[in-house]
């Protein structure tokens, strides 16, 4: 078979129904972005392939996936897409998995890993991923000496799309396991939970709480707003450590990086280890008492007043546009 010119080989990370997670749009958008997406779907759903099609891969490369094993049987699979594919760049989204991959699969072919891109583009050398770092205050490329560079990128950050295939080709991989120790999930007893809120990382809005929400109990005005807008829940480190929301919520660098269209931040300081992981959100609101907090630095509007007497006017005013 046959690979288009300048192929980019995509990993697409699939969700426990097997369907392509919603970084895949991003992903095949930024890798058309600098050449021909070439996707690979390991464990997927019949219809996973279709899906990728809709957001963008003319070419859909499929590998069975073993549900219990982690991590090695897909760095395997990405292996033999790769050696199959020889692409100018292999794009991973920025997922828990996704980095464990990526690192693994950087280290098997000595190849160069670029974590956490918030971009990536095409010079006269090669593929350059662009990376926001020391808390968002400096914008740096790298791009690899020799090599294929793998990417992962940042969930949110890319707003490319790529248009959508209505013959691909798919392509069935065989992958010749490596031998490498595979860990394997044990017997769990699942707990199922229902909320309309999207996931926190990857998500267009998110509303956060810092420490000036004061207990866990008016913390729920963090809630409150984010159901009014759509939007997932994070919070500061300062709120998570004060027990006012758990750990998974939280935003900045030692948490979730985020880049949503919307970031809204309620009685957050904006200390820089926060801001590490929200200013490169589109568009930036923050509430607080305090005229002097450094979140007002990053922030596109800010209100100076008490989140208690402001965010139910927001509330109230946003369910009166919905009558």
């Amino acid at each position: 078979m046959s690979y288009p010119e300048n192929p980019v080989l995509v990993l697409v990370d699939v969700d426990p129904s097997g369907a392509p997670a919603s970084s895949t749009a991003a992903l095949l958008g930024a890798a058309s972005s600098i050449g021909s997406p070439v996707a690979l779907i390991v464990g997927g759903a019949e219809d996973a392939a279709a899906q990728a099609a809709a957001a963008g891969a003319a070419v859909v490369l499929t590998a069975a996936g073993d549900a219990t094993a982690l991590t090695v049987p897909v760095v395997d699979a990405l292996q033999a897409a790769y050696e199959k594919v020889r692409p100018d760049a292999v794009l991973i989204s920025n997922s828990i998995a996704g980095r464990d991959v990526a690192g693994r699969f950087a280290v098997r072919t000595r190849n160069a890993l670029c974590v956490d891109a918030v971009g990536v583009s095409r010079d006269d050398e090669g593929v350059v991923a662009h990376h926001s770092v020391y808390g968002g205050a400096y914008l740096v490329d790298a791009a690899p000496t020799y090599g294929t560079p793998v990417i992962t990128v940042r969930q949110g950050a890319v707003d490319t799309r790529a248009g959508a295939v209505d013959a691909p080709t798919v392509e069935e991989l065989a992958v010749t396991a490596s031998g490498a120790a595979t860990a394997t999930v044990g017997a769990v007893e699942a707990v199922e939970t229902t909320s309309s809120r999207p996931e926190l990382r990857g998500a267009a809005r998110v509303v956060s709480g810092g420490r000036g929400l004061a207990s866990k109990e008016k913390f729920v005005l963090v809630e409150e707003l984010a159901d009014a807008l759509g939007a997932a829940v994070g919070a500061s480190r300062a709120a998570v450590d004060a027990g006012y929301i758990p750990q998974s919520h939280q935003v900045g660098q030692t948490g979730v990086s985020v880049s949503p269209q919307l970031y809204v931040a309620l009685g957050i300081s904006g200390a820089i280890q926060h801001r590490a992981g929200m200013q490169t959100a589109k568009t930036i609101v923050a509430i607080n008492k305090d005229a002097e907090a450094p979140i007002f630095d990053v922030a596109d509007f800010g209100i100076v007043g008490d989140l208690f007497t402001v965010v139910p006017q927001v509330i109230a005013a946003l369910e009166a546009r919905k009558k």
